[in-house]
């Protein structure tokens, strides 16, 4: 449920984006209606999908697979250990560039890959390790498998890793009375589009628009270093082999959301903290 609220709190669509993604959806035979669609894509396939339904490809016209498909927006991939380790494992390029290149014996096609990757796992075969209320039957070997087949390789692209817990009929009754707060999907869609208006702003001359597009060149520049000190704690992570310099650099990156969220002028020291928590902590229950 909440991967398929992501799109609905991302900013539209500039021109260009949107007529690149009617594009790909004409390449593959998709509808595309008569006026320019802005909504950010959405494609959740199952995890029977092949490699080639994932990534693209075919025997006679190269067409784009759920990956370039998602462009511009989010590829949501639920119960993802699910899914064969070669599919899991032809995401790693793409996801790194932003592009895919598919070969063939008399051609090759090159296609858009920027989407925002959503995965989704239980803790375990059966779901219920970690949960107080509930007997998890699988065995320690069983649980470690299932997750393994996430490698490190392909955690290592996602920079936010949340375990979400059980909502249990308690809190269901407090939100429905008011008594716990949330926010709603307007709500939180014009703080984000808020935030990348300053991100907009900000990367201007450096010829991009969105945090996620910086190179780590890029954040090493004394316009886009973060406060004295603040990096204390991920340059700690980065010694003790924690995080790959991969990683230090998604870390920032996603600390200069959190700064942009909150209207400040560059990432402090609990952003950097907090950006490295969401990374490195170790889930127990389900993603």
């Amino acid at each position: 449920m909440l991967a398929e609220r992501l799109p609905g709190i991302l900013p539209d669509l500039d021109v260009d984006s949107a007529i690149e993604a009617a594009a790909l959806r004409s390449l593959r035979g998709l509808p595309v209606g008569a006026e320019l669609d802005l909504r950010p894509p959405f494609q959740a396939p199952h995890h029977t999908a092949s490699a080639v339904a994932l990534i693209g490809g075919g025997s006679g016209m190269v067409q784009p697979g759920a990956l370039s498909l998602a462009s511009h927006g989010v590829l949501f991939l639920d119960e993802a250990p699910e899914f064969p380790r070669t599919v899991l494992d032809s995401l790693r390029q793409p996801l790194e560039s932003g592009r895919i290149t598919i070969h063939r014996a008399r051609m090759s096609a090159t296609f858009p890959a920027s989407a925002q990757l959503v995965l989704a796992a239980n803790p375990c075969p059966c779901g219920n390790a970690g949960a107080a209320d509930l007997e998890c039957r699988c065995t320690p070997m069983q649980q470690r498998r299932y997750l393994a087949r996430l490698n490190g390789p392909l955690l290592d692209r996602v920079d936010l890793q949340l375990r979400v817990e059980k909502a249990g009929i308690a809190t269901v009754r407090m939100q429905a009375d008011g008594v716990v707060g949330s926010r709603s999907t307007a709500e939180v869609a014009d703080a984000v589009r808020l935030a990348r208006a300053r991100a907009a702003a900000r990367l201007a001359p450096l010829g991009c628009g969105r945090n996620a597009d910086l190179s780590g060149g890029a954040l090493r520049r004394p316009e886009l270093r973060p406060a004295p000190g603040a990096t204390e704690s991920v340059d700690r992570a980065l010694a003790r082999g924690q995080i790959s310099m991969r990683g230090y650099t998604r870390i920032q990156r996603v600390a200069w959301s959190l700064a942009d969220l909150e209207g400040v002028a560059r990432p402090t020291a609990d952003h950097i903290a907090e950006a490295l928590y969401y990374r490195v902590r170790t889930a127990a229950g389900g993603q």
